[in-house]
């Protein structure tokens, strides 16, 4: 998903870049400084989400919403709350209210997430969605609920089944792609896990089954902001 930010505040671009990091599936194209930057870019561009401020000089970020005509998926971020209304009377997927957290910025992108293309995030009452999968000279439907984790493996891919496990040629990266954003985690940069298959946290590893999965350094911070207690 090609995402850009818009945004008169360097700071802001900073976080939002660091929280995007963290999500695998997210390729920045550009930042954008104000409005005409973005017209510029989104001219010259195909993206796919904007992440994007109110307040910027000359025109706001509303403004520019109301010129393009076929809109991407849109996260406002401002420190104005007053703009909410107005904010979803667009049609943005989300309202992130600066200065805003990890979790509450991964709950946005679920929402993003959840209302795209079904190959890419099945929608809610596709509780059984599946994609093919070569592997082992034969073409196997995966079914997602059967998913317990995925691991990479030099230059093949295991995919770990409640009943058996498949070696394909796909990259990890690639099916990250196929699977709904909201019941899967990238824990580690070979691991993609079921969340609702983990069956306890110890340490630094995930038990799944009678497996254990580490936890990668730069990917705890996902898994303790998604499992923290309300």
């Amino acid at each position: 998903m090609k995402y850009c930010i818009i945004d008169d505040e360097p700071i802001a671009h900073r976080i939002i870049e660091g929280y995007c990091e963290n999500l695998s599936y997210l390729k920045k194209i550009g930042n954008c400084y104000d409005v005409f930057e973005a017209m510029q870019l989104l001219n010259n561009q195909a993206v796919d989400l904007i992440f994007l401020d109110i307040n910027m000089p000359k025109l706001s970020g509303f403004d520019l919403l109301k010129t393009i005509q076929q809109s991407p998926k849109v996260i406002v971020t401002s420190a104005h709350k007053e703009f909410a209304l107005e904010g979803y009377e667009l049609n943005v997927s989300d309202y992130l209210l600066k200065p805003f957290s990890f979790e509450r910025f991964l709950k946005a992108m679920n929402k993003v997430m959840d209302n795209q293309n079904p190959t890419l995030s099945p929608s809610p009452e596709k509780k059984k969605s599946s994609f093919f999968l070569k592997g082992d000279k034969k073409t196997h439907q995966i079914h997602t609920d059967d998913i317990l984790f995925i691991e990479a493996y030099g230059n093949y891919t295991k995919v770990f089944l409640a009943k058996e496990m498949i070696i394909s040629h796909e990259k990890i990266s690639s099916l990250e792609e196929l699977l709904p954003a909201s019941d899967f985690l990238r824990v580690h940069k070979s691991f993609i896990i079921a969340t609702n298959k983990i069956k306890m946290i110890e340490g630094n590893r995930i038990r799944i089954g009678e497996h254990l999965v580490p936890i990668g350094q730069t990917y705890r911070h996902n898994l303790k902001q998604l499992f923290r207690s309300e």
